[in-house]
């Protein structure tokens, strides 16, 4: 890189960590561009050589959000906490322990959408959050051939439902066939749906038992999937 570009780097990345000390501070809708310029003592005109506009700004801390959930969920995934488990079970204890230490950065690609936010049409945060479902959907069906997924036992899916899978792009869960792409997205709720109640506080009375409650309901979960399967 040439001095100029190390220096916008080095200028990008006092940006964002000054967005993300406000998130962490006022929560996500606390946001504001003049205040980020504020901090770092430059101007907003000048802030917009690097970001043109606060939807910019928000597209790069969420892009950046997911790719370090998905870094920590595969870390998980190669590295468990506790040997044996296996890869899901990792993969769903990373996903929580990213979210409760990174609650503020979780609520900014979970929680309640920004006002007046519009996502970029190139796809930068769809493909981000795309890449966080690969590592976690891999996970769950580790070691699980496409023939045995194919035939998987499940309630009878619509014509409807099973073209909008057959639709999906292969870099998702397209690659599935469509009855393991339903049970993915029925897991995954599950799993989601516990981390945002203990993320958001909702779970605090069960302290400081959340995380067993929380890897029982990741057993089940697994094991629901393994029941489905064909001898």
């Amino acid at each position: 890189m040439s001095l100029r570009d190390r220096r916008r780097a080095a200028a990008t990345r006092e940006i964002l960590d000054a967005a993300l000390k406000q998130i962490v501070e006022r929560g996500p809708a606390g946001l504001a561009l003049r205040a980020v310029a504020r901090d770092l003592g430059m101007t907003v005109q000048a802030l917009y050589h690097y970001f043109p506009n606060r939807d910019e700004l928000v597209t790069a801390l969420i892009v950046e959000a997911y790719d370090d959930l998905t870094a920590a969920v595969r870390a998980a995934v190669d590295h468990p906490a506790r040997p044996g488990d296996p890869a899901f079970i990792a993969a769903a204890d990373g996903f929580r322990g990213w979210a409760i230490a990174n609650a503020a950065r979780f609520q900014l690609i979970y929680g309640t959408p920004l006002r007046n936010y519009r996502a970029p049409d190139d796809g930068r945060t769809t493909g981000a959050a795309q890449r966080l479902a690969v590592v976690v959907c891999d996970a769950l069906f580790a070691g699980l051939g496409a023939d045995r997924l194919s035939r998987m036992e499940l309630p009878p899916m619509s014509a409807g439902l099973r073209e909008r899978f057959d639709r999906l792009p292969a870099e998702a869960i397209g690659a599935l066939p469509p009855a393991a792409g339903a049970l993915f997205v029925s897991v995954w709720g599950h799993l989601h749906g516990l981390v945002v109640l203990e993320a958001f506080g909702h779970t605090d009375f069960l302290a400081p038992f959340q995380a067993e409650i929380f890897r029982g309901a990741m057993r089940d979960l697994l094991a629901g999937v393994h029941r489905r399967l064909p001898d």
